[in-house]
């Protein structure tokens, strides 16, 4: 299990958003959690990468990536933080420099040494979301499509075991948004990378299916067989 949830309270400051959340995610698994703005999707996201504390008075459990997230250290949130990717609505490019150097700068920064291993590897992440022709032009020459691309490409640089995706589709147009999400779902059925990804966008669910987990009133419930019987358990 990648990741697993069980008896969680979640809060956003003071407020209680979520309550007793049972949540899991095995390997090369699609994972939606929907949902209304303000119902708590992307609190549950935060946690999973140490972004917000879960609460530990009450948890049963919560493990990402083999850490407990009721007992982890802070200094310890980078290690893990490195086997995951992380992709968010609005890109979190760096516009101050092109494509490769926005990748080069993560790479680097997570322990990458060698030149020719660098240049390797942004090669391959940027051939596998279609923008390898891509790799010089800065930020605000590419369109929302294309920079969503190269945020997925930069989620995958160091080989993630978990892809979280919060609202990735948020600021594209429906037919990018589809291929945005087709391009996570092939991700996640041809590797050994699992990918949770929240949006309100639920026409999506039905072309590429998966698990669905929906937040409201406080909950978050597994409702998968509500939207496909094709749901890989």
């Amino acid at each position: 299990m990648l990741i697993e949830y069980k008896k969680a309270n979640i809060y956003q400051s003071d407020s209680l958003v979520l309550e007793d959340v049972c949540f899991e995610v095995e390997p090369e698994q699609f994972v939606y959690v929907i949902g209304k703005v303000g119902t708590g999707k992307s609190s549950l996201l935060k946690t999973m990468y140490c972004e917000l504390d879960i609460d530990k008075r009450n948890a049963e459990k919560a493990e990402v990536l083999g850490r407990n997230l009721l007992t982890i250290k802070r200094r310890e949130v980078p290690a893990l933080r490195r086997e995951m990717g992380v992709i968010f609505q609005d890109f979190q490019l760096l516009h101050d420099r092109n494509i490769y150097k926005n990748l080069e700068f993560v790479l680097r920064s997570t322990g990458w040494k060698s030149a020719k291993e660098i240049d390797e590897r942004i090669d391959l992440v940027l051939d596998a979301v279609g923008m390898k022709e891509k790799k010089m032009e800065l930020p605000h020459e590419l369109s929302g499509g294309e920079q969503q691309r190269i945020a997925i490409a930069r989620a995958l640089l160091n080989h993630p075991k978990i892809i979280i995706a919060d609202e990735p589709t948020g600021n594209l147009d429906p037919e990018t948004a589809e291929k945005i999400v087709g391009l996570l779902y092939e991700i996640s059925h041809t590797g050994e990378t699992s990918v949770v990804i929240s949006t309100h966008n639920h026409s999506l669910i039905d072309k590429f299916p998966g698990r669905v987990y929906k937040c409201a009133d406080g909950k978050l419930t597994d409702v998968s067989q509500e939207y496909s019987k094709t749901v890989k358990q």
